[in-house]
C-alpha cells in the first residue's frame, strides 16, 4: 500500500470510524456503536422528559400556586387620645406586650385638676338646681292651694248667693201666696157664712115638715115611710147647719192663720234680700281673690324654668366630669392587644399631640395573602389545604388552608383603579387575593412571622376542608 493510497483512505474512514479488520467495505458500510449510544441517549432522555412533563401535566391540575404572596396581620397604631408631656415609656421596640400591659404615661397633673374643678362646678351646679327644686316644689304647694281655695271660695259664694236667690224668690213668692191666700180664704168664710144661712133655712124647713107629719100621724093621714124620711130630712139638715157653722169657724181660724203667715212671708222676704246682698258682696270678694291666685300658674312657670336651667347646667357639669375623668384615663396608655411593640418613636420628656403616632402593636395571629391569577382560581374555593412556605424559613413547610377570596381584584380597590372605557384597552390578567390561615399558630414551631414577609403558598385544589396531614 502506498503513502496516497493510506492518505485517502483516511479520508474515507477517520481513524474513530475505521472499521474493524475483516469488515467488507461497501458504499453504506454498518453505523459505529459510538452512534448507536448516543441515538439511545436521546431517546431514554426524552423518554424522561415524557415522564418529567407528565407528572408536571398531573401536579398542575392538582395544585396552584405563586410568588406573589405575602405574611399579613394586624398592625395596631398607638397615639394618645389627648395632647400632654410624657412622664414614663414602659417598653421598648420589638418587645413583647400582653393586652392592658402599660405602654406610656402621660403627666396627669393638668388633667387632674380639671377633674377636681369639675367636680367643683357639678357640686355647686346640683346645689342650685336643689334650692330651685325646692323653690318650685314650695310654690307649687302654697299656689296650687290657694288657686283651689280660691276656686272653692268662688264656686261656695256662687252657690251661696243662688241660693239666697232662690230663697229670696221663695220667700216673696211665699209672700204672694199668703196674700192670695188671704183672698182665698176671705171668700171661703164669706161662701161658709152663706152656707150657714142656706143651712139653717132648710133645716128650719125640714122641722116645719117634720111638725106636719107629726100631727098627720095622730090623724092617721101619713104613712110611716113618709114619717122616716121627714124624720131623717131634719135630721140632715140639722147636721149640715152645724157642719156649716164648724165650716164658719174653720174659715175663720185659716184666715187668721193665713194673715199670721203673710206677716212672717214679709219678714222672711225683707231678711233673704238682705242676705242676697250680703252673698253678692261674698262672692265679689271671692273672685278678687281667684284673680289674684290665678297669677300663681305663671310664677310656678317661671320658677320650672329656672329650675330646669340649674337641671342642664347640673347634667353639662356632670358631662364635664365625665370627660375629664375620661381624659385623666388617658394620660395612662396600654396595649390594645397582644403582640410585640415595633415603630417606638416616643421618648420621656416629649409632648405629644392627640392622634400622633407613638408605636404600633402587631399582634401574633397572623395569615396569608396570595394574589393568585384569576385564572387560577378556577377550581380553588374555601377550605382547600395549602402547603405554605416562608422565604425565611426554606425548611419548614407550614399547613394551612384557604379561608376566603375577595370579591374583587386588587387593581379594582386600588388607589386608582383603571378605566376601561377611556383610551386604547388592553387586556391584562388581573390578580385576586386570596386569604389562606394558618392551621397552627406559626409560635408553635418557634418561628416568628411577621407582616410584609414573602412567602409561597401551593393549594391543593382538588382537594377540599384540612389539610390531610390535620386529619385525625
Amino acid at each position: 500500500m502506498t503513502v496516497s493510497n493510506s492518505i485517502e483512505k483516511d479520508k474515507r474512514h477517520p481513524p474513530d470510524m475505521i472499521p474493524p479488520e475483516g469488515t467488507p467495505d461497501k458504499d453504506h458500510p454498518p453505523k459505529p456503536k459510538r452512534t448507536r449510544l448516543w441515538r439511545g441517549m436521546v431517546v431514554s432522555l426524552a423518554v424522561i422528559a415524557l415522564g418529567l412533563g407528565f407528572l408536571y401535566y398531573l401536579h398542575a391540575l392538582s395544585f396552584e400556586s405563586t410568588d406573589d404572596a405575602f405574611i399579613e396581620g394586624h398592625v395596631i397604631a398607638v397615639s394618645p387620645r389627648v395632647a400632654g408631656h410624657v412622664a414614663r415609656v414602659y417598653v421598648n421596640d420589638n418587645q413583647r406586650v400582653k393586652e392592658g400591659d402599660p405602654l406610656v404615661d402621660l403627666n396627669p397633673a393638668d388633667f387632674r385638676a380639671t377633674l377636681h374643678a369639675a367636680e367643683a362646678a357639678l357640686s355647686a351646679g346640683e346645689a342650685v338646681y336643689r334650692s330651685r327644686k325646692t323653690d318650685v316644689d314650695l310654690i307649687t304647694i302654697t299656689s296650687t292651694a290657694d288657686l283651689h281655695g280660691a276656686e272653692s271660695d268662688v264656686k261656695a259664694a256662687r252657690a251661696a248667693l243662688e241660693a239666697a236667690e232662690a230663697l229670696a224668690q221663695q220667700t216673696a213668692s211665699q209672700y204672694d201666696q199668703a196674700t192670695a191666700q188671704i183672698s182665698i180664704n176671705t171668700a171661703t168664710l164669706a161662701q161658709a157664712e152663706a152656707e150657714v144661712d142656706s143651712a139653717r133655712a132648710r133645716h128650719e124647713r125640714d122641722a116645719e115638715d117634720l111638725k106636719r107629719y107629726e100631727e098627720m100621724r095622730s090623724a092617721r093621714t101619713v104613712s110611716g115611710r113618709d114619717l122616716d124620711h121627714a124624720i131623717a130630712a131634719e135630721r140632715i139638715s140639722a147636721a149640715d147647719l152645724v157642719s156649716a157653722q164648724k165650716r164658719v169657724e174653720t174659715c175663720r181660724a185659716v184666715l187668721r192663720q193665713s194673715e199670721a203667715a203673710k206677716k212672717a212671708a214679709k219678714d222672711n222676704r225683707h231678711r233673704t234680700q238682705a242676705q242676697v246682698a250680703l252673698k253678692k258682696a261674698k262672692l265679689a270678694q271671692a273672685k278678687a281673690r281667684l284673680a289674684a291666685a290665678q297669677a300663681a300658674p305663671k310664677r310656678i312657670l317661671k320658677k320650672r324654668a329656672l329650675a330646669d336651667v340649674s337641671k342642664a347646667e347640673a347634667d353639662k357639669a356632670q358631662a364635664q366630669v365625665e370627660q375629664a375623668r375620661l381624659n385623666l384615663s388617658y394620660t395612662h396608655i396600654t396595649s390594645p392587644a397582644d403582640g410585640f411593640v415595633t415603630r417606638k418613636s416616643v421618648e420621656p420628656g416629649a409632648f405629644v399631640q392627640v392622634g400622633q403616632p407613638l408605636m404600633a402593636v402587631v399582634p401574633k395571629t397572623v395569615w396569608v395573602t396570595a394574589n393568585f391569577k384569576e385564572t387560577q382560581l378556577t377550581h380553588m374555593q374555601a377550605g382547600q389545604p395549602v402547603d405554605i412556605t416562608v422565604d425565611a424559613y426554606p425548611d419548614i413547610t407550614f399547613k394551612g388552608h384557604v379561608e376566603s377570596i375577595q370579591r374583587g381584584t386588587g387593581a379594582r380597590f386600588s388607589l386608582l383603579p383603571p378605566e376601561n372605557a377611556t383610551g386604547n384597552y388592553v387586556k391584562v390578567v388581573q390578580r385576586i387575593p386570596v386569604k389562606i390561615t394558618f392551621d397552627k399558630s406559626p409560635d408553635a414551631v418557634g418561628v416568628l412571622l411577621a407582616p410584609g414577609m414573602s412567602v409561597v403558598p401551593l393549594v391543593h385544589i382538588a382537594a377540599t376542608g384540612k389539610h390531610p396531614s390535620q386529619s385525625p
